[in-house]
């Protein structure tokens, strides 16, 4: 008989699944062998494999996607002479809806994910891997899924929140060892629409070589709307600098909602869409220990010690001649000093 599940905390799956790899005292990884080497060598064990993952259904707003409006004006009309801006999801355009879908789907995995590693008793995931994809038979449905593996320090010193990080276990061990640590899987994305103006037609369709500015532009802002995005979120879960995982661009074109609802079915607009996945990480500092004094310790009866070794050095067979004469040496000083 299947649980009810509200959607809150762990699946009733997840939770059962986690409690028995706590009852069975055994643990599962995707690490090889050197990554687990490393990760013990920084003080750090595996404690399980986690998960998390959510299906979301993205809702259409309006024909064709109106989440995709390019905005411009003067669309529909043939002559128009105008340059199209770029409608940008980082400055409010209506793509930001759907980039806000899409975090929030993340944030949901990444959440299940996290909440598997703190039943586990982890403190933080490594080798955290992020996918989107398509669900099965099921139109405007995507897959949101991240796994990796729980570890946990093997000290008495446990963060506040549990870490997650793209890091495989030996990138890890080496972050650790020159003094920083992950704080959060983070994902920058960006999308940006542009109307095929009359300029880019003009480019586009020129028997010269030339560059298609319009387009240009658009990849241009919109590679860095992503880009910040990523530092700005960096920033908000406390991290110091972003290591850069992987980043990644779509582009694509379709018809243009304005023309079309202006009467007009051959103008289109170019999207593009650019995600970067990264680590957000942080400085850590260790307390200054206080000096310590040199505790010299009384060696006494020198004289009787030199002369023990002095005498096992002339009945070895294999004695060091210029060991005897420096025992010597030391065994006449010690007679004139007392």
């Amino acid at each position: 008989m299947s649980v009810p599940w509200s959607g809150d905390g762990l699946p009733p799956m997840a939770a059962e699944r986690m409690a028995g790899l706590r009852s069975s005292g055994t643990w599962s990884s995707a690490l090889s062998t050197g990554e687990f080497a490393a990760l013990r060598a920084v003080g750090f064990e595996p404690v399980g494999q986690v998960m998390g993952s959510t299906v979301h259904h993205i809702g259409r707003s309006g024909r064709y996607w109106g989440y995709h409006d390019c905005l411009y004006p003067g669309a529909g009309y043939t002559f128009a002479r105008a340059t199209a801006s770029i409608a940008l999801s980082g400055r409010g355009a209506p793509s930001a809806g759907l980039v806000k879908v899409f975090d929030q789907a993340r944030r949901t995995a990444l959440g299940r994910m996290v909440a598997e590693c703190a039943a586990l008793g982890g403190d933080g995931v490594v080798a955290a891997q992020l996918t989107m994809a398509p669900f099965p038979a099921q139109p405007n449905c995507l897959e949101f899924k991240v796994i990796g593996t729980a570890v946990r320090a093997r000290g008495d010193v446990r963060p506040r929140n549990p870490f997650t990080c793209h890091l495989d276990g030996q990138g890890f061990a080496k972050l650790v060892t020159a003094g920083w640590v992950p704080v959060e899987l983070l994902v920058g994305m960006s999308v940006g629409v542009r109307h095929d103006d009359f300029g880019t037609r003009a480019q586009s369709y020129s028997f010269r070589n030339a560059e298609v500015t319009g387009w240009s532009e658009l990849v241009h802002e919109v590679r860095s709307d992503a880009r910040n995005q990523l530092r700005v979120q960096g920033l908000g879960r406390g991290g110091d600098g972003v290591v850069l995982a992987s980043g990644g661009m779509r582009v694509w074109r379709e018809p243009c909602i304005r023309a079309t609802s202006g009467g007009s079915s051959e103008q289109e607009d170019h999207l593009v869409e650019a995600t970067m996945v990264g680590t957000a990480i942080a400085r850590f500092r260790t307390r200054a220990q206080p000096q310590q004094t040199l505790t010299v310790m009384p060696l006494g009866r020198r004289g009787e010690r030199l002369s023990r070794r002095l005498a096992a050095v002339a009945s070895s067979p294999y004695g060091d001649p210029a060991e005897y004469r420096r025992l010597l040496r030391e065994l006449n000083e010690q007679g004139d000093q007392g």
